[in-house]
Order: structure tokens, then C-alpha cells, then sequence
């Protein structure tokens, strides 16, 4: 059972801000574990946001398993218990730290738009489309990337087979998990929308009605799915039956005849699955303070805009001895602000587009963004992106635009195993609840991940690197980050979030490294997020803070966001013990465990 969300007070979470090989089967704990946000032991450690997720990731641990079959046991687990984030119906990033050859890999397992679509696919008479009828549509579904992710991690890196890392996740899906107030408020969040599509009513409302939390909410049709990628492999859902299922499901919605709701029909076809593949590209990477920085690269923008600030903050000493939390939290948003006005100009599929991404890690770049900051002065946006071709001190590189629209769900989960392996792995539907569209018989929603693209240009007049194109994967912000010191892991972290991901995980790095906060503090302190806009996001503890009023003062403006990402990492400390760590309070608090725990 999920732990019900704890409260923590506005002073406790202001004063975070400031201070710093067996060969049987992985069998899931038959009394439901419970969430805890921290756990330091030895021989692995999983983090997520669900305990269910966390403890299949560790019984794996626990038979032999590596921290790449891990997490893909803690994914397929979370696929289960939190559908509305993530499940083969999506896709992600998986980053992977190898401890033998002491070298980062990553795989980019984005969806793909079919080879159909151009760049006006949400377009209509030449304006785009209502966001509700891309977001709820076959228009929006993208080929599914996270099982074919799975095997060529499992293929590279894995010890287990899939049908083994699928067992606990399967037993799950049949036996069920408990309903906690997460899941109620998503599915109450997502409740029209899915009594609009017979299927997914019958999974998520049965009988009409909401989950009751403490009940036991089950998804054979999931577990029979898992089954059948268990004897098949993921082949099956690029070129088997579970293929023509989808394609069937995104070209013609299986809508309510009573609904009004106008759902477009999608374009996918057969070969667009057969097509999919993954891409195993290098990471990207940035000092900082030392240590080495390593993300996922594009068409994530989640490596080039995270490590873009940390070039941009490098230049200040952040520690609490030198900045104020004022001060700290002031440049904190400025070089996010920079970050998503460069983002913005220059990162797309780089298949389709000419990203420059060397040139948006390099020192060079970031020096000549970084003197735009003034202390005493705040900058304006839509602020106009810089050149990384051609850096020049304070220049622009192009007219401004404003920040286009994304979403902010997703899930992540970190994990690391005695032989000092770790990944980092965020993966998603898009929105909350995907495109609210459940394949018949199968058991989980289809993602939404294409209204990921601009439907169209911000301006006319400046280039868009994220508009669709034919088989084009669309911008992301994940960020899921692996940082190095001599060459070992001393931590991973990520988060959900869309484009707030990148500021969450900023954030927690410079909390953690820069204000000298434990990592569990720094993942609990109240969050900014500034994403080239005219104001920064607070969570309460910080809107409702003197804080606010000290960069008002200066000329920040500010609106409120009850809640920013959710973040999971691992960390290695000293004496070789892996610490875990995870939400206290976001989305009802995340799971943090250990193979062996001490104290």
C-alpha cells in the first residue's frame, strides 16, 4: 500500500531551501510495501515514485539481477500502478552508467510520428487545432518506444531475460495494488475524458465510478499482454497481434456512440511499427564544480538545457557561505530563463533539424549568455536565444519567441546494483492519463506524446526545430542524469514534469552540490521554474515565502504551481553504501529501497 501523502510544515521545507544470480522467478513481497522516502544500504537501491514499482526493482536486485534488469522489473511494474504516467504504450530515455568499462550510454526510445505526417499535422485550415482534440485522439499517438527500449537495453547491458523482469509486474497486474489518493485524483482528473471511450471506462470506471482508495484495483487484460511479451518478446507489439491491435485502436478511436467529444482519428499504420527502432546514442556531458555531468542528448532537451545552466551557473560560487538564498535562487532562474530561450531556437529530432549540440554545452557558449545577468536587475522574456555557432559576448542570435506548450507528467525511477551500475529512466505517456485511449483487451492507454510537437511556430518569423515531420520524434525535457566523480557514479536523479523536468533537476543538482543539502532534501525543497516566460512558477512554500517579495523587489515575477515534478536518485556515498531517495510529499511521496538496509 501506497503511503497516504505527510505534511510538511512551511517552515521544515523553507528551511530545506536555505540549509543546505538465482534462477527462479523474482517474486514480489506478498504483503504490500509502503513508501519511504530514503533508504541507505548496500548491494543495489531502486527509487520511484510507487513502493510496488520499487520492490519489484529490488526482489530482482535480490536474485542477481543487474541495475539495468532493475529497472526495467520497477518500469513494467510501474506501467501497472501508475498507468497514467507511463506503460508500453509510451516511450523515454534510459541513461546507463557501465561500472566495467566506467563509460555512460543512453538510449533514446521516443515515440515516433508516422511516416504520414508533415509539419501542419495539427493544422486546419491553416490554424491549429483545439490542444483537447490532439491531446484526445489517434492524431496524437506516437509509435510506442518503451518496450522496444527494454529489449535493447535487456540486449546490451541485461543478466535476466524479459520474461522473468515481466513476472512481478504481471502477478501485479493480476493480483492488483491498492488504491491510494493519487491515483483516485488522476483518475477523477481524467474522468470525462475516459467515460468517453468504452474500454477505458471499463477499466479505470468500473461500474461508472471512481476507484475507492484502499481498494484493490486489478488489470487482468495487462497481465494477460505481459504474459504474452513474456512468450513472444516486444516483437509482437511492432509486428504481432498486439501491433495490429494498436494500429486498429489509433486509426479508428473505439469512442462512446453517446459522446460528443470530436476525436480525431490517426494516421499509424503497420509499417510505422515495424519501422520503430532505438537509437543508441552518446550522452551529453558538462563539468561542473569537478564532477562530470551526463544527460541524454536530443532529441531530448533535457542534456543540452540542463547542462547549459550548470556552464551558466559555474561562474558563481552558490554555496551557502557566498550566496544568499535570494541571490542563489535569483540566478537559479535566470540561467533557466537563458537555457529555455536557447532550447527553444535550436533543439529538435536532430534527424530532421541541425542542432548545435556541442556548441550549447560548451563553456564558451554558456560564459557569453551568463554576463546577460545582472544581480540587481531581472531579464525580460520571451528573452531572444543566443548563437552556439557563433557565440558572442551578451549578442543575440535571432529574434524571441515565447515557450511553446507541454505537458507535465511522466515518471521516473533510478537504479543501481552492487557491481556499482546505475541507470536513470524517465519514461511516459505524455499527458495524465495519455490520450485517454485503452487498446481493447489489452490494458493500457495509448500516449499522446505527438501534441509534444508545436502544432505550430510561437512566431512566424523564427524558426521552430519542433515542428512534425515523418517519423520525427518530438522535443522532450526529460532529463534523466547520471553525475560522475573521478570517473564512479556519486549520484543519479531525475524527474517528471514536461519541460519543468529540466528545472527540477537543475534544482535538486544545485541544491544538493552548490547548498550542500542532503539529496533528499534537496528533492523535498520547495521548487522555482522558469521556462522563458514572463513569470517563474513557485510551489506555495516558496510563494507564499519573504523570499517572494526579496526577487520582487528586483522585478521577478511569480505565479503559483502547486506542485513541480517529482524526483527519484541515487546516490553512492563514502563507504561504498548506495542511498536512495524520493519524494516525501509529491504525488502522495515516492519509494525509496535497498537490498540490504543499515542504519
Amino acid at each position: 500500500m501506497r503511503r497516504p501523502a505527510r505534511s510538511l510544515s512551511l517552515l521544515a521545507v523553507a528551511a530545506a531551501l536555505v540549509s543546505v544470480g538465482a534462477t527462479a522467478p523474482p517474486q514480489v513481497p506478498t504483503s504490500p510495501p509502503v513508501n519511504e522516502p530514503v533508504a541507505v544500504g548496500y548491494g543495489g537501491a531502486v527509487a520511484s515514485v510507487d513502493a510496488d514499482a520499487s520492490a519489484a526493482g529490488i526482489e530482482v536486485l535480490r536474485k542477481g539481477g543487474n541495475a539495468v534488469d532493475a529497472a526495467v522489473a520497477t518500469a513494467a511494474a510501474l506501467g501497472v500502478t501508475e498507468p497514467y504516467s507511463a506503460g508500453i504504450g509510451g516511450g523515454g530515455y534510459f541513461v546507463y552508467y557501465d561500472a566495467k568499462q566506467r563509460r555512460v550510454h543512453t538510449i533514446d526510445g521516443r515515440e515516433t510520428a508516422p511516416k504520414s505526417a508533415h509539419s501542419s499535422l495539427f493544422l486546419e485550415n491553416g490554424a491549429p487545432i483545439a490542444f483537447a482534440e490532439g491531446q484526445t485522439s489517434g492524431l496524437g499517438v506516437g509509435t510506442p518506444g518503451t518496450p522496444a527500449t527494454w529489449d535493447a537495453a535487456l540486449d546490451a547491458w541485461g543478466s535476466k531475460p524479459l520474461e522473468r523482469l515481466l513476472k512481478p509486474a504481471e502477478r501485479l497486474a493480476r493480483d492488483g495494488f491498492t488504491v491510494d489518493a493519487t491515483f483516485r485524483a488522476q483518475t477523477e482528473a481524467n474522468e470525462a475524458r475516459f467515460a468517453d471511450f468504452p474500454d477505458t471506462a471499463r477499466l479505470f470506471l468500473p461500474g461508472g465510478q471512481l476507484p475507492v482508495v484502499g481498494s484493490t484495483f486489478k488489470n487482468p487484460d495487462l497481465a494477460r499482454t505481459y504474459a504474452e511479451l513474456s512468450r513472444k518478446g516486444v516483437d509482437t507489439l511492432y509486428r504481432g497481434a498486439l501491433a495490429e491491435d494498436i494500429v486498429r485502436t489509433v486509426r479508428k478511436p473505439p469512442v462512446d456512440p453517446k459522446a460528443t467529444r470530436v476525436v480525431r482519428p490517426g494516421d499509424l499504420t503497420s509499417k510505422d511499427l515495424r519501422a520503430y527502432g532505438t537509437k543508441r546514442q552518446a550522452p551529453t556531458k558538462v563539468s561542473y564544480r569537478g564532477l562530470d555531468v551526463y544527460g541524454m542528448a536530443p532529441s531530448s532537451s533535457g542534456g543540452t538545457s540542463v547542462g547549459e545552466a550548470l556552464n551558466i551557473l559555474e561562474r558563481t560560487d552558490l554555496s551557502k557561505a557566498k550566496a544568499t538564498p535570494a541571490r542563489y535562487l535569483h540566478r537559479f532562474i535566470e540561467a533557466s530563463r537563458i537555457a529555455f530561450a536557447d532550447r527553444g531556437r535550436w533543439v529538435g529530432d536532430p534527424a530532421f533539424e541541425d542542432v548545435p549540440t556541442r556548441g550549447l554545452l560548451s563553456q564558451r557558449f554558456a560564459d557569453a549568455r551568463e554576463c546577460l545577468i545582472k544581480d540587481d536587475a531581472v531579464l525580460k522574456s520571451p528573452l531572444a536565444p543566443g548563437d552556439p555557432r557563433r557565440p558572442a559576448a551578451c549578442a543575440s542570435g535571432g529574434k524571441a519567441a515565447p515557450t511553446t506548450y507541454e505537458g507535465e507528467n511522466t515518471t521516473h525511477l533510478t537504479a543501481a546494483d552492487k557491481w556499482g551500475n546505475v541507470v536513470a529512466y524517465t519514461l511516459t505517456i505524455e499527458s495524465t492519463g495519455g490520450s485517454g485511449i485503452t487498446v481493447p483487451g489489452r490494458g493500457f492507454l495509448l500516449n499522446n506524446e505527438l501534441t509534444d510537437f508545436s502544432f505550430a511556430p510561437a512566431d512566424p518569423a523564427v524558426h521552430d526545430p519542433n515542428l512534425p515531420g515523418p517519423g520525427k520524434r518530438p522535443r522532450s525535457s526529460m532529463s534523466p542524469t547520471i553525475v560522475l566523480q573521478d570517473g564512479r557514479p556519486l549520484l543519479a536523479l531525475g524527474s517528471p514534469g514536461g519541460a519543468t523536468i529540466i528545472t527540477t533537476v537543475l534544482q535538486t543538482l544545485t541544491g544538493h552540490l552548490d547548498r550542500g543539502m542532503r539529496l533528499v532534501d534537496a528533492i523535498a525543497a520547495p521548487r522555482a521554474s522558469q521556462r522563458n516566460q514572463a513569470t517563474t512558477e513557485l510551489e506555495p512554500a516558496l510563494f507564499n515565502s519573504p523570499l517572494r517579495t526579496e526577487l520582487e523587489a528586483i522585478g521577478h515575477g511569480f505565479r503559483l504551481n502547486p506542485e513541480i515534478g517529482a524526483a527519484t536518485g541515487v546516490q553512492r556515498l563514502p563507504d561504498g553504501r548506495w542511498l536512495a531517495a524520493a519524494e516525501r510529499v509529491r504525488r502522495g511521496g515516492g519509494s525509496a529501497m535497498v537490498v540490504h538496509p543499515t542504519r
